[in-house]
């Protein structure tokens, strides 16, 4: 049996739409994101554990963001921007400024170490980020392969277009395409774009899809939903989503779920609650010279403590 840790129906009268999810807003050091996973009624999304909307935002000359090196196990990161760009440094060595509609795919496994910044060259003048940054969970078997690095740029992603629909395909495989980001479980992301009262079926060969609408409205069933809202959809019933009268943009996500729970601490995901405890006591231990964790190359003077509340309880 897969494992699903929401099947009951959260959204009573939304036809289709298995659980409705409003994000809640979060502050990530003085700036906010809109955060819609993991969510109280639903952790998971086929193997998406997190899911974080960054921006809209607007920086003057000098300002941007700064995430200072921290930690991840257990799971792969991808960012996609609509707006802006960052400075990507990680432990892998890859130095990397993102872009719109390109992908960065930082793989963690047993350990990797990463910040993200707005370069001195675009501090320069004012600026904008806005954009989308997701986890996604490892399967068990690939928890502890060694971390690694993919960059993908735009053109280099499969873009389909018909009928007032655009869809850019970021991971995995959906409506006979497949990107060539490296995957470890059945998988689909894709960037959507449709004009008024146009028409997109989501695929149906996926156990686990959901949407997320970033601008406009879509109608599903004829229940709409605005901007900032995630559907997540039961399982084998044929969807087809219709833009409202200003056209939508949305993130279309899914595959299939994982064979256990994961649990997340922090910046870690993990299939143990042992895995994470090992991963909290390597990264304060601070060795970045030989332990686990090494600070990114080019961006080592300064980290992320682990959260006081989060510390490893010393033996009694």
């Amino acid at each position: 049996m897969s494992w699903n840790p929401t099947q009951a129906h959260d959204a009573p009268g939304l036809g289709p739409v298995e659980t409705l999810i409003i994000p809640r807003a979060r502050d990530i050091g003085g700036f906010e994101v809109k955060r819609a996973l993991p969510a109280p009624k639903r952790q998971m999304v086929g193997p998406f554990i997190f899911f974080d909307q960054v921006g809209p935002a607007e920086f003057l000359t000098g300002g941007g963001i700064d995430i200072r090196p921290h930690p991840h196990i257990g799971l792969a990161t991808v960012t996609y921007l609509y707006k802006g760009a960052f400075e990507h440094r990680d432990s892998t060595g890859a130095h990397q400024i993102v872009h719109p509609g390109a992908v960065n795919w930082m793989i963690a496994g047993s350990g990797v170490t990463h910040s993200e910044r707005t370069s001195r060259e675009m501090r320069a003048r004012p600026g904008s980020l806005f954009g989308i940054q997701t986890w996604v969970a490892l399967p068990e078997a690939e928890e502890d392969r060694a971390a690694s690095f993919e960059h993908h740029g735009k053109a280099a992603l499969p873009f389909l277009e018909d009928e007032g629909k655009e869809v850019r395909l970021i991971l995995g495989q959906a409506w006979g395409a497949r990107a060539p980001v490296k995957t470890f479980s059945e998988t689909f992301y894709a960037d959507v774009v449709l004009a008024p009262g146009a028409q997109l079926p989501l695929p149906d060969e996926h156990e686990d899809r959901g949407v997320y609408v970033v601008e406009g409205s879509v109608t599903v069933a004829g229940d709409s939903f605005e901007a900032g809202r995630m559907m997540v959809f039961r399982p084998g019933d044929r969807i087809s989503l219709s833009a409202g009268p200003q056209g939508a943009r949305l993130m279309a996500l899914g595959g299939a779920t994982l064979n256990g729970p994961r649990y997340v601490s922090w910046n870690f995901v993990a299939s143990s609650r042992e895995k994470i405890e090992a991963a909290k006591e390597a990264w304060v231990k601070g060795d970045f010279e030989h332990g686990r964790f090494r600070l990114p190359p080019g961006d080592g003077a300064e980290f992320i403590p682990l959260p006081e509340a989060l510390q490893p309880k010393a033996a009694p």
